[in-house]
C-alpha cells in the first residue's frame, strides 16, 4: 500500500478581526507581490495561534509547517486541545480551504464530515440531500441509487427521509450525513468531531463502519476527536497539533501516551509539602478510565503524632460540583484502618466497575479521625469517562445519584506503619 495523501509545509494565516489585510494599501502590496511571483509580504508576520494568550500582532498562523504522510489503508488519528488547528487541517485537507502555504497530494475522492449537517440544504428531504451530496462527491445519479437503500438503513432516519431537513435534529443529520460519505465509496473519509453528536449506539455503529472501510476495504480515514477510546480503538497512527504545529507523530499508543502526558488539562497527581496527605494520584497511566471499568486511588500519609483511629474518605462530583459518589473505610470496611494507629504510609482504595456517566469529575479527599476533621482537599484529582464500546450503554442506564454507580469497593493497608 502506497502513500495516499501527502501534507506538504502545510500553513494557513489569518488576520484576526477582519477580512484581508485591513488596508487598501495592503491589499495592493500583497497583490503586487504575487502577480510579480514574489513571496507574500504579510508571511513573514503572525503570532503563534494559542487561543488563551492575548492578541499582540493582527495576523495568527492557525498552521505552521504541518509535514505528515497517509498510507492507504492507515485510519490517523488528529488530537489535540482546542483551538490547536485541527479543524483547520481538515478543512484544507477537504479542499474547503486553501493553505496559506504548502500543498496537499491526494489520490481518488475524498468525503467529509466536518460539521453537523454539512452540505445539507434545509428545505430539501433527508433523500434529496443525499442525491445532492453524493453529486457534490462526484457520483453519478446510477451509483448513488445502488447504494440508496443501504445509506437510509445505516442512518436510522427511515421514518423521516421524505421530511425536510431543517426538521432534523443535530443527532439526525449527523446519521444521515455519516451514512452518505461512508457508503459512496470515497478513498479517503475525512470526520471531524461531529460524531460526539450521536448517541453511543451510532457511535458504536460509525466506529464499526470506519474500521470495516479501512480494513475490509483498504480505504484511508482522518479522525479528529476528543474521545481517546474511540481514537484508540479506530486509529493505527495519529499526530498531536499544539497551538498550529505538529508535536508529535507516531503510532496511536505512543500518540495517545504523549498527548495525555504533556497536555491533558486535567490533575491526576497531587503533592503536598508539609500536610498530612502527601501525595494522591490515580493508580493508572493516565487520568482516563472507561465506563464500568476499575478506578484505584493512592493516598500517601505521613504525621509527626500517630493518628487513632483514622478516617478516610473520597466524594467524587462532577464539574458543577454535585456529588456522585461518596466513600469511606468506616462505611465500606468491616475490620479497617479503624483498628489500628497510624502514623505513615500509603492506602490504595479500589472502586470496582465505575458507573458514571462518559464526562470530567473532580475527587474530594478527606482524612480525619472519630472526633476531628484533620485535612480536607478539595478538587484534589481529576479524571475522566469515556464511553466502553465493548458494553451497550442503552442498557445501563444506573446513572442517578440514588443509584449503586459501583459494584464493589476494597481498600488496601499493607503499606501502613
Amino acid at each position: 500500500m502506497g502513500v495516499i495523501l501527502k501534507a506538504e509545509n502545510i500553513s494557513k494565516q489569518y488576520r484576526l478581526g477582519r477580512v484581508g489585510t485591513g488596508t487598501l494599501s495592503h491589499d495592493l502590496n500583497r497583490w503586487w507581490h504575487t502577480v510579480r511571483g514574489k513571496e507574500d509580504p504579510y508571511l513573514k508576520v503572525g503570532g503563534v495561534n494559542d487561543r488563551s494568550a492575548k492578541a499582540t500582532e493582527d495576523y495568527v498562523w492557525a498552521l505552521r509547517d504541518i509535514n505528515f504522510e497517509v498510507n492507504q489503508g492507515e485510519v490517523l488519528g488528529i488530537i489535540g486541545k482546542n483551538g490547536a488547528g485541527k479543524s483547520t487541517l481538515l478543512k484544507i485537507l477537504s479542499r474547503v480551504t486553501a493553505p496559506t502555504t504548502g500543498r496537499i497530494r491526494t489520490k481518488g475522492r475524498i468525503a467529509s464530515l466536518l460539521e453537523v449537517g454539512t452540505g445539507f440544504h434545509p428545505e430539501l428531504t433527508g433523500r434529496e440531500n443525499i442525491f445532492m451530496n453524493g453529486a457534490v462527491l462526484g457520483m453519478t445519479k446510477t451509483e448513488i441509487k445502488s447504494k440508496l437503500d443501504e445509506i437510509i438503513a445505516f442512518s436510522g432516519c427511515e421514518k423521516y427521509i421524505d421530511t425536510p431537513t431543517k426538521r432534523y435534529s443535530s443527532g439526525m443529520k449527523v446519521r444521515l450525513g455519516f451514512a452518505v460519505a461512508a457508503h459512496l465509496e470515497p478513498e479517503i473519509l475525512v470526520v471531524d468531531e461531529v460524531l460526539a453528536v450521536g448517541d453511543a449506539e451510532f457511535q458504536k455503529k460509525a466506529i464499526g463502519k470506519m474500521q470495516d472501510l479501512s480494513g475490509g476495504e483498504g480505504r484511508t480515514v482522518l479522525f479528529v476527536s476528543h474521545n481517546m477510546a474511540s481514537v484508540k480503538k479506530l486509529c493505527t497512527t495519529g499526530i498531536v497539533l499544539e497551538n498550529g504545529t505538529m508535536s508529535f507523530k507516531g503510532i496511536i499508543d505512543e500518540t495517545l501516551s504523549y498527548y495525555q502526558n504533556t497536555y491533558s488539562e486535567n490533575v491526576h497527581t497531587i503533592y503536598h509539602g508539609n500536610n498530612i496527605i502527601k501525595k494522591a494520584n490515580l493508580n493508572n497511566e493516565t487520568n482516563v478510565i472507561k465506563y464500568n471499568s476499575t478506578l484505584q486511588v493512592e493516598i500517601s500519609i505521613e504525621v509527626n503524632d500517630i493518628i487513632k483511629k483514622l478516617i478516610l474518605g473520597i466524594v467524587i462530583k462532577d464539574l458543577n460540583d454535585v456529588e456522585m459518589v461518596g466513600v469511606n473505610n468506616r462505611h465500606y470496611h468491616k475490620k479497617s484502618i479503624n483498628d489500628y494507629d497510624v502514623k505513615k504510609g500509603k492506602i490504595v482504595l479500589t472502586i470496582d466497575k465505575l458507573k458514571l456517566l462518559p464526562g470530567k469529575y473532580k475527587i474530594d479527599l478527606y482524612l480525619g479521625d472519630t472526633t476531628t476533621d484533620l485535612e480536607i482537599v478539595k478538587d484534589a484529582l481529576k479524571f475522566e469517562v469515556v464511553e466502553n464500546f465493548e458494553i451497550d450503554l442503552m442498557k445501563n442506564i444506573d446513572f442517578r445519584i440514588n443509584k449503586i454507580v459501583h459494584e464493589k469497593i476494597t481498600w488496601d493497608y499493607s503499606e501502613l506503619i
